[in-house]
């Protein structure tokens, strides 16, 4: 049986860069479409069914981090890649926090592209699988964590989280008691397995606790000196 190709849209106002990515993807084996402004990428991205996204940010018409906002408002789970000229740390920082899961800067050598797709497509990928075991709950303390249906609760009060904020707890909640380094969160989260000189982690950890701690302000998740961030009980060693 002939294996379907996984579908990817590119959002690109630079019609050679759209040639050189879709030849490439192509001979990969990918499917593309291609959009040259923002308004028809957010048209399609939210008309058809696609396995993953390339957006670049500065583009006619609507630029890529008001799609990606509006993507993420109903679809937490498909892998957005920004590729862009905007290098600077607080760009990437600022990308990521749109819920972009990664962010590649123009230049850019297309076999890391095909990697980092390939990473996220396999992180998807595993995902899925995942909502189709029978029982994908996870538990700490009054956290309920139900991975099949992407929900969150403390104290029976519903959590509602950002794609980036879920995906940071289901790290921690899925290694209590172990710390977890910030590349290490950084590879995780957002599958950058280098550190990408922002603080990133930090921001999305204090955006968690203050969700998590609405309801109940016990902390759960404590920073340690030096090392990152670890779930626990108590907080003796750390702050």
């Amino acid at each position: 049986m002939k294996k379907e190709k996984q579908k990817i849209l590119l959002v690109e106002d630079d019609p050679k860069v759209c040639s050189f990515i879709n030849k490439g993807l192509t001979e990969e084996g990918f499917e593309v479409s291609i959009a040259l402004n923002g308004s028809e990428g957010f048209r399609l991205a939210t008309s058809s069914e696609f396995d993953l996204l390339i957006l670049d940010i500065m583009l006619p018409e609507m630029n890529g981090m008001d799609i990606c906002k509006e993507i993420r408002k109903n679809n937490a789970s498909i892998p957005i890649i920004f590729l862009t000229a905007l290098g600077s740390p607080e760009n990437i920082a600022l990308g990521l926090n749109t819920g972009a899961d990664d962010y590649l800067v123009k230049p850019f050598k297309f076999i890391e592209l095909t990697a980092r797709i390939n990473s996220l497509l396999r992180r998807s990928s595993n995902n899925k699988s995942l909502v189709n075991q029978a029982s994908n709950i996870y538990t700490f303390e009054t956290i309920v964590v139900n991975d099949a249906a992407k929900t969150v609760q403390r104290d029976s009060h519903k959590i509602n989280l950002t794609s980036t904020e879920y995906k940071l707890l289901l790290a921690f909640i899925k290694s209590p008691g172990i710390v977890l380094s910030r590349n290490e969160l950084l590879d995780n989260v957002w599958g950058v397995n280098f550190d990408i000189g922002t603080n990133v982690v930090d921001v999305y950890v204090n955006y968690l606790r203050k969700k998590l701690e609405k309801y109940n302000g016990e902390r759960l998740i404590h920073t340690v000196i030096g090392m990152g961030y670890i779930l626990r009980v108590n907080d003796e060693d750390t702050k």
